[in-house]
């Protein structure tokens, strides 16, 4: 498994970022070839799953997850949210924290990957190309409009 940590400050209040972070359809639409397959319905708390669709063509995998810790930010207190990885391909796990900093805010996106077909002295590549995508996803997601 390869862990890898983002961290963003942005002008942006924490609630706004919370919800901009959380957005799992507009963050799919920022990671190449994946959108948001299904997720469960009602409002989004712990035990609520989704599942994300990768795919080129035909050819293609979900990523499963479930939400197990779910607490948004309040007026002094971070945001919390940890997703478990239960895919075939894909495991491993995601935590988003979103901390109030004066008027803007600060994201921190942990993320532990394990890509099951591929051997770990390819974990440092897993890790580059995890920073890389979801480095990517989170500045478009943050960017201030």
């Amino acid at each position: 498994m390869t862990v890898f940590r983002l961290t963003r400050a942005v002008t942006l209040p924490a609630d706004e970022t919370w919800r901009r972070v959380t957005d799992w359809r507009a963050h799919a639409a920022r990671v190449p070839a994946t959108s948001l397959a299904s997720v469960t319905a009602g409002p989004v708390r712990a035990g609520t799953v989704l599942v994300m669709r990768s795919a080129v063509g035909r050819i293609g995998f979900d990523d499963p997850m479930e939400i197990v810790r779910w607490e948004p930010p309040g007026r002094d207190r971070a945001g919390h949210c940890r997703l478990e990885k239960r895919g075939a391909l894909i495991t491993g796990w995601a935590e988003i924290e979103v901390l109030p900093r004066g008027p803007g805010s600060v994201v921190v996106w942990s993320e532990e990957l394990r890509v099951r077909p591929l051997p770990r002295p390819l974990d440092p590549l897993v890790a580059r190309v995890g920073r890389r995508v979801f480095g990517r996803a989170l500045d478009g997601l943050l960017r201030v409009r």
